[in-house]
């Protein structure tokens, strides 16, 4: 990594600690845990595949690269618009007060991090080497623990409503998985 590079990794880390903490952690919520490997590895598999983000833009790894990263726009944009009308958070916006099951939320109870993954494997097409390969298995392990810590969050919040919920979506695809 170049020294612009590092000083970006060291920025975004704090930055990654911060909101794990204040959004999160400190409310009790320990899917932030998880999640904080999740971010840090988003980061720096970006970084590491920043020089070659357009480099071959025709070829099929870099067209369903970019395929990704528009289903992951797409289900951010979604998800949140979704989670502030419906879910009515408070101070915090991960402190919603109902559980939200309509729209995108009706076919998957992760989008959010749904979006994550793709942008995580978005990121890896760009190039693919070994490292890139840890990067992302560590990624999608995180997300998925993410999920599972939150879903038991979510069962002592919202009981049986959230059991249903879990019985009748996936988890980040629709229809998938």
């Amino acid at each position: 990594m170049t020294a612009d590079q590092l000083l970006i990794l060291l920025a975004g880390t704090i930055m990654i600690i911060l909101f794990s903490w204040f959004v999160s952690i400190r409310e009790r919520r320990y899917h932030g845990i998880p999640r904080f490997f999740a971010f840090e590895g988003l980061l720096v598999l970006g970084l590491l595949n920043s020089p070659v983000w357009f480099k071959d833009p025709l070829s099929i790894p870099q067209i369903v690269s970019w395929l990704l990263f528009i289903f992951s726009i797409y289900y951010a944009f979604t998800a949140f618009r979704l989670f502030h009308r419906h879910g009515k958070p408070g101070r915090n916006f991960e402190n919603t007060t109902r559980l939200v099951t309509t729209g995108l939320y009706h076919y998957v109870r992760h989008p959010m991090y749904g979006s994550l993954l793709f942008l995580g494997w978005g990121m890896f097409l760009k190039s693919m080497t070994w490292q890139t390969i840890v990067l992302i298995v560590i990624i999608a392990g995180a997300l998925y623990i993410t999920c599972k810590v939150e879903e038991k969050e979510m069962l002592k919040k919202f009981g049986d409503e959230y059991e249903t919920y879990l019985t009748k979506t996936k988890m980040f695809i629709p229809y998938i998985y």
